[in-house]
């Protein structure tokens, strides 16, 4: 994919910092020392870190340059690298490791995962959310319209697949973990109208299927899509619409 814009992925910066705030809420840490915020984007989920634990070294890393540019420009202080959360495994003295919306981007990350949280030493947290719509109505309109069209043939394999249960992430994380906590929450998003919703997706789960696309068949595909997701979310009383949006956290303690 093309890499990723910092400037449309902050439009809706407290949508998007919300569910950090809520899987940091649950981190069972009082103090940390060394911090890692895996795929730490433009820096919102990295400044609450740093407020909560003002005396660590935390680093951000993320593989897009645009994002750690941003960062470094929010937070010239903190430390932000390049990295693969894919391959990454954090140092043995790290006491948390923080993964907001991330992992999700990642197929083998149900592997990948229980190798992060069995590197850590006992204590230690890794702390993950990640957005868990892909079967919901915004996304399934996205595969609709990659059925249709020019582009069908290109996009065929252009949605992420959906999570696994949480179940299942327990059963992987327990060999190494001293407590888990794993929860869903919905979010409802209230949002201007049906375009919002569009440019909300548009930075993520849009992204791999608009990145292959010329611009005249990029465009018919957001028309197209724009369409259905204003008869999908009809306006409420006052004209504005609700985006309900699932999402998975999981705080796992060595």
């Amino acid at each position: 994919m093309t890499d990723w814009s910092p400037a449309t992925y902050l439009k809706f910066e407290d949508e998007r910092t919300r569910p950090a705030v809520d899987l940091l809420a649950r981190v069972p840490l009082a103090a940390a020392a060394r911090v890692v915020d895996v795929g730490c984007g433009p820096g919102n989920s990295t400044e609450l870190l740093a407020a909560r634990y003002p005396g660590a070294n935390i680093l951000g890393f993320d593989n897009s340059p645009a994002m750690l540019e941003e960062a470094r420009r929010r937070l010239p202080t903190v430390r932000f690298e390049p990295a693969d959360a894919a391959t990454w495994i954090p140092e043995p003295q790290t006491d948390l490791v923080f993964a907001n919306a991330t992992y999700q981007w990642i197929a083998d990350h149900f592997a990948q995962l229980p190798r992060v949280l069995a590197a850590l030493r006992p204590g230690a947290v890794l702390a993950v959310q990640m957005p868990d719509n892909v079967n919901q109505t915004t996304h399934r309109l996205m595969r609709e319209v990659a059925l249709t069209g020019p582009w069908a043939g290109t996009l065929t394999a252009a949605s992420r697949q959906p999570l696994p249960p949480p179940r299942a992430y327990y059963e992987a994380l327990q060999p190494h973990a001293a407590r888990i906590d794993v929860w869903h929450t919905i979010y409802n998003h209230v949002l201007a109208d049906a375009s919002s919703i569009v440019e909300f997706v548009r930075s993520t789960g849009l992204r791999p299927f608009l990145d292959p696309l010329g611009e005249g068949d990029r465009a018919a595909f957001l028309a197209a899509y724009t369409a259905k997701v204003a008869a999908a979310y009809p306006p409420m009383t006052d004209g504005k619409v609700m985006l309900g949006f699932s999402r998975l956290f999981m705080v796992a303690q060595r």
